[in-house]
């Protein structure tokens, strides 16, 4: 089965350019956003298998954002992304509910699939 994933990012070119990657890798986007709560709003809706979240968006930081859905009882899987490499360190995403932290630059990165499908450090039931 195809995994899901939202992409939230304030850069509209961004957003295409990591749907385009996903897609290219088995993944299916079922949607892109640019904002904290357009993501709130369209995860609910959509409940996606996992989110691709920028850290920093023009309402709020990615970091809240992955709190919140963290706490969801489907627990989709989330990875922030950055320009910056060092916005995060990979032990504050993976205490906010991340399953880890990727650098834009990295995203072509065979990692990214292996987070957002599953792998990673932290496990969702």
């Amino acid at each position: 089965m195809r995994v899901s994933v939202l992409v939230v990012d304030d850069d509209v070119r961004f957003r295409g350019i990591a749907a385009r990657m996903l897609t290219g890798r088995d993944m299916v986007v079922v949607g892109q956003v640019g904002t904290v709560a357009e993501a709130i709003d369209v995860v609910a809706a959509l409940r996606p298998d996992a989110v691709l979240v920028d850290v920093g968006l023009p309402d709020g930081d990615g970091l809240t954002l992955t709190r919140q859905l963290a706490a969801l009882p489907w627990r989709p899987r989330i990875v922030l992304t950055s320009s910056d490499p060092e916005a995060v360190t990979h032990e504050a995403a993976l205490a906010a509910g991340a399953v880890g932290f990727v650098a834009k630059n990295d995203l072509p990165d065979a990692s990214l699939e292996w987070l957002l499908a599953g792998g990673g450090e932290r496990g969702y039931g």
